[in-house]
């Protein structure tokens, strides 16, 4: 026999292959189970009571420590997801959910939307990440760009739904994140900056509910859940 082989037909480097070779497979194994801690269990959309465990096999609930103490169960199979008014298009599961009613409240497609924790986005310093101007007094709009507090806002119906209050700036990325609206009808809602058009005497959502709509009920997009709507006013 040649030197390294243990039989006539094994030898080290045969078994280092196979040796990783089971390593290389146990490491996709275990890669794709820690993949699936966010966003499952799923819900197919056919089945009732909440999200189930279908396909590949989830891992063990793992606590994540938060920097501001909090703690994370992953997979939480006891997660808020929030309600939708949806069904299939389709039979075959993992079918497109068509939207029933009012898309924009349906819950999915154009206004789908996560449920995330009502907690608010922090960047270094547990400092706030995205804040109205009124607190971020060393950020503002740079001339010549248009500043739109104050100005009207319209809706795709080209009525007035209220005006606009002030401007919530992320102060990570130094942009404008979303514009606060001053209702008619009373309250505010948070519209989404890359939802508005501002010009010099009026900002427009051509994009959203009609404005009757929002100065009515306010159920639009722009008053669902976002990281910034818990910080304080």
């Amino acid at each position: 026999m040649e030197f390294g082989a243990i039989t006539q037909y094994v030898d080290v480097a045969q078994i280092v292959l196979y040796m990783f070779w089971a390593f290389f497979a146990g490491l996709i194994y275990y890669l794709a189970r820690e993949n699936h801690r966010e966003g499952y269990p799923m819900d197919n959309g056919h089945l009732q009571g909440g999200p189930v465990q279908i396909g590949w096999p989830m891992p063990e609930p793992k606590v994540f420590k938060m920097a501001d103490g909090r703690e994370i169960l992953a997979p939480d199979v006891n997660r808020v997801d929030g309600s939708y008014t949806a069904q299939p298009a389709h039979a075959w599961l993992g079918a497109p959910l068509d939207p029933v009613g009012d898309p924009l409240l349906a819950g999915v497609g154009p206004g789908a939307w996560a449920a995330r924790a009502d907690e608010p986005d922090l960047y270094h310093g547990n400092h706030i990440k995205i804040v109205p101007l009124r607190v971020a007094a060393d950020h503002g709009v740079m001339s010549p760009d248009i500043d739109p507090r104050g100005l009207p806002v319209y809706g795709a119906d080209r009525f007035e739904a209220g005006h606009v209050k002030d401007l919530w700036v992320d102060r990570c990325e130094m942009m404008f994140r979303y514009i606060e609206v001053s209702l008619h009808s009373g309250g505010t809602v948070l519209l989404p900056m890359t939802f508005s058009r501002s010009r010099r005497r009026t900002c427009s959502a051509p994009w959203l509910c009609p404005a009757r709509t929002i100065g009515s009920s306010g159920s639009t997009v722009a008053r669902k859940k976002s990281n910034a709507w818990a910080t304080s006013r």
